[in-house]
């Protein structure tokens, strides 16, 4: 049986977008807001996270994910409004920060 995977979008306070794909979403967002691995997202603080979506596996969630960073941002933009018109942090409270 394959693990399901999961493509997500992240957002800095400046909307800067991150597109990233992960098999433990609840894991991977922990690492992001705690800045455990160095790169794009810590650096430039892009924490919030805006929109997922889960995949049936991990090839489809890899598939998924080059397919949105091929798009344009204002595609993108709207895909994360679509879901989530207030740019809420769907991750809020996953952990204890």
């Amino acid at each position: 049986m394959e693990k399901q995977g999961y493509i997500y979008i992240l957002g800095s306070q400046s909307l800067a977008l991150y597109i990233g794909v992960t098999s433990n979403l609840l894991k991977r967002m922990y690492e992001h807001k705690q800045h455990i691995i160095p790169g794009f997202t810590d650096r430039y603080n892009i924490t919030k996270l805006l929109y997922y979506e889960v995949c049936e596996d991990m090839y489809e969630a890899i598939s998924r994910e080059k397919q949105l960073k091929g798009w344009r941002r204002s595609k993108k933009i709207a895909l994360i409004e679509s879901k989530n018109p207030f740019y809420k942090d769907l991750a809020f409270d996953w952990h204890d920060n």
